[in-house]
């Protein structure tokens, strides 16, 4: 699903319908297990298991910095926190934030994020850079500079961190929250004068042209907290500049109460008309008292304490449950990224966290484990081929193993198509 010019710029909507019996997202394959010589296995137990999904299921991986680079001041509290996060989540984002990767001018700090990149990628997980472009945290040797050494110091460093990480990083928030980006007055920044000088979508082409051309293969995102007309009329403007977008960000930190199923559909509807596969890239959903309605920017809710409390967490639990089957049934959904695994350095203080303070999982950590390792996941299975050596797997799109029950000869299978198809793998040692 990818936009292809101004022909397609809008498709049907039935075109997305939600299913929630995701039927969409399984496959029913046919496959054919032959063994080292390439004749057909028959009448022979086989295990199947799935090895990730082709969903993903993602976290930010910033509570985790310290301790790759062993800097961790709580050992034992991140050892199961990295076991934890690993048993759940496929995808890592981490910070790219311009004031505190580059806080004095000349020196990132490539060599630790990279470090932790390559721990997540060596762990089989896909790793993004969040964001490239921002208003906010921004380095304060920025200011006061002339415009024109802004945006040429801007696009110096897209280039730099895009090259650095290419092959680890290859996914980026190529600009975040654009819609506010040129009025933003709530602090000082060097970006928001030049998305003003330069306009919405010219700045938007800045950080896209200079990602691709350094990474042609990059997945480049635009992310927006913003889901009013305001973000469509910019996706249009974008597009029709033709600018290429690859996904389309939206923004869900419920802090104030839990979308539901109406509301969030219909924003998906919304956005999914574009052709352009959808990251939920920024999901929060409180365990404690929310935040009140009155507040416009969640940044000025600022208490003591925050705690998360029994009531909330079991509400917590049924609303991830129903916001991850709300979002998966909609096929243009591709990636769900929760905002923070535990409630230590949540954002604004709170409770948001499928962790406690403690590092134990809350009943939100055990429900959604329950959906993305139990009911959407095709545990070790033995079959038993038939006399042309195929088996039947039913299962989610995503990474499979095919082996023999003694642990012999394996072999990678892959459905990522949805419906009826056919397969063939090769056991090898």
């Amino acid at each position: 699903m990818r936009h292809h010019g101004r022909v397609t710029l809008f498709t049907a909507l039935t075109d997305h319908a939600p299913d929630p019996s995701l039927a969409h997202r399984r496959a029913m394959a046919e496959v054919t297990v032959a063994g080292p010589d390439g004749t057909p296995l028959a009448g022979t137990d086989v295990v199947v298991a799935q090895t990730r999904h082709a969903v993903g299921f993602g976290c930010i991986g910033f509570e985790l910095m310290d301790h790759v680079n062993g800097r961790s001041s709580d050992p034992v509290y991140d050892n199961d926190f990295a076991d934890r996060w690993l048993d759940l989540f496929n995808v890592a984002t981490l910070p790219f934030y311009w004031g505190t990767f580059e806080p004095t001018q000349g020196a990132p700090r490539t060599a630790e994020t990279l470090a932790a990149a390559r721990w997540f990628a060596d762990r089989g997980v896909t790793v993004k850079g969040h964001p490239l472009v921002w208003h906010t945290v921004q380095p304060r040797w920025l200011l006061d500079r002339p415009l024109d050494e802004v945006e040429r110091l801007q696009r110096e460093r897209i280039r730099r961190d895009v090259g650095d990480f290419a092959g680890v990083i290859d996914t980026w928030d190529a600009i975040n929250e654009a819609v506010i980006m040129p009025v933003f007055t709530a602090e000082e920044n060097a970006i928001t004068p030049l998305a003003r000088l330069k306009g919405r979508v010219e700045t938007i082409r800045m950080a896209f042209d200079e990602a691709r051309a350094t990474n042609p293969g990059a997945t480049l995102l635009l992310n927006d907290f913003d889901m009013s007309t305001a973000y469509e009329c910019l996706i249009e403007a974008v597009l029709e500049a033709g600018i290429r977008i690859d996904r389309l960000g939206l923004q869900s930190h419920m802090h104030q109460g839990y979308w539901g199923e109406e509301k969030t559909l219909r924003i998906l509807e919304r956005f999914a008309r574009y052709n352009i596969p959808i990251h939920l890239t920024e999901s929060t959903l409180l365990s404690g008292e929310l935040m009140p309605d009155h507040v416009v920017d969640l940044n000025d809710w600022q208490v003591e304490s925050w705690p998360s409390t029994p009531e909330g967490e079991e509400r917590q639990a049924d609303e991830v449950e129903r916001h991850y089957r709300t979002l998966l049934s909609h096929p243009a959904v591709e990636v769900v990224n929760y905002w923070g695994l535990g409630d230590r350095g949540m954002w604004l203080g709170a409770p948001g966290g499928l962790l406690r303070g403690d590092g134990s999982p809350k009943p939100a950590y055990e429900r959604l484990r329950s959906l993305v390792k139990g009911e959407w996941w095709h545990a070790p299975t033995t079959l038993r081929t038939d006399d042309a050596g195929r088996v039947r797997v039913d299962g989610f799109l995503g990474d499979y193993e095919v082996s023999l029950p003694d642990g012999g000869p394996a072999a990678a299978l892959r459905l990522d198509r949805a419906g009826e198809q056919t397969a063939q793998v090769r056991l090898a040692g």
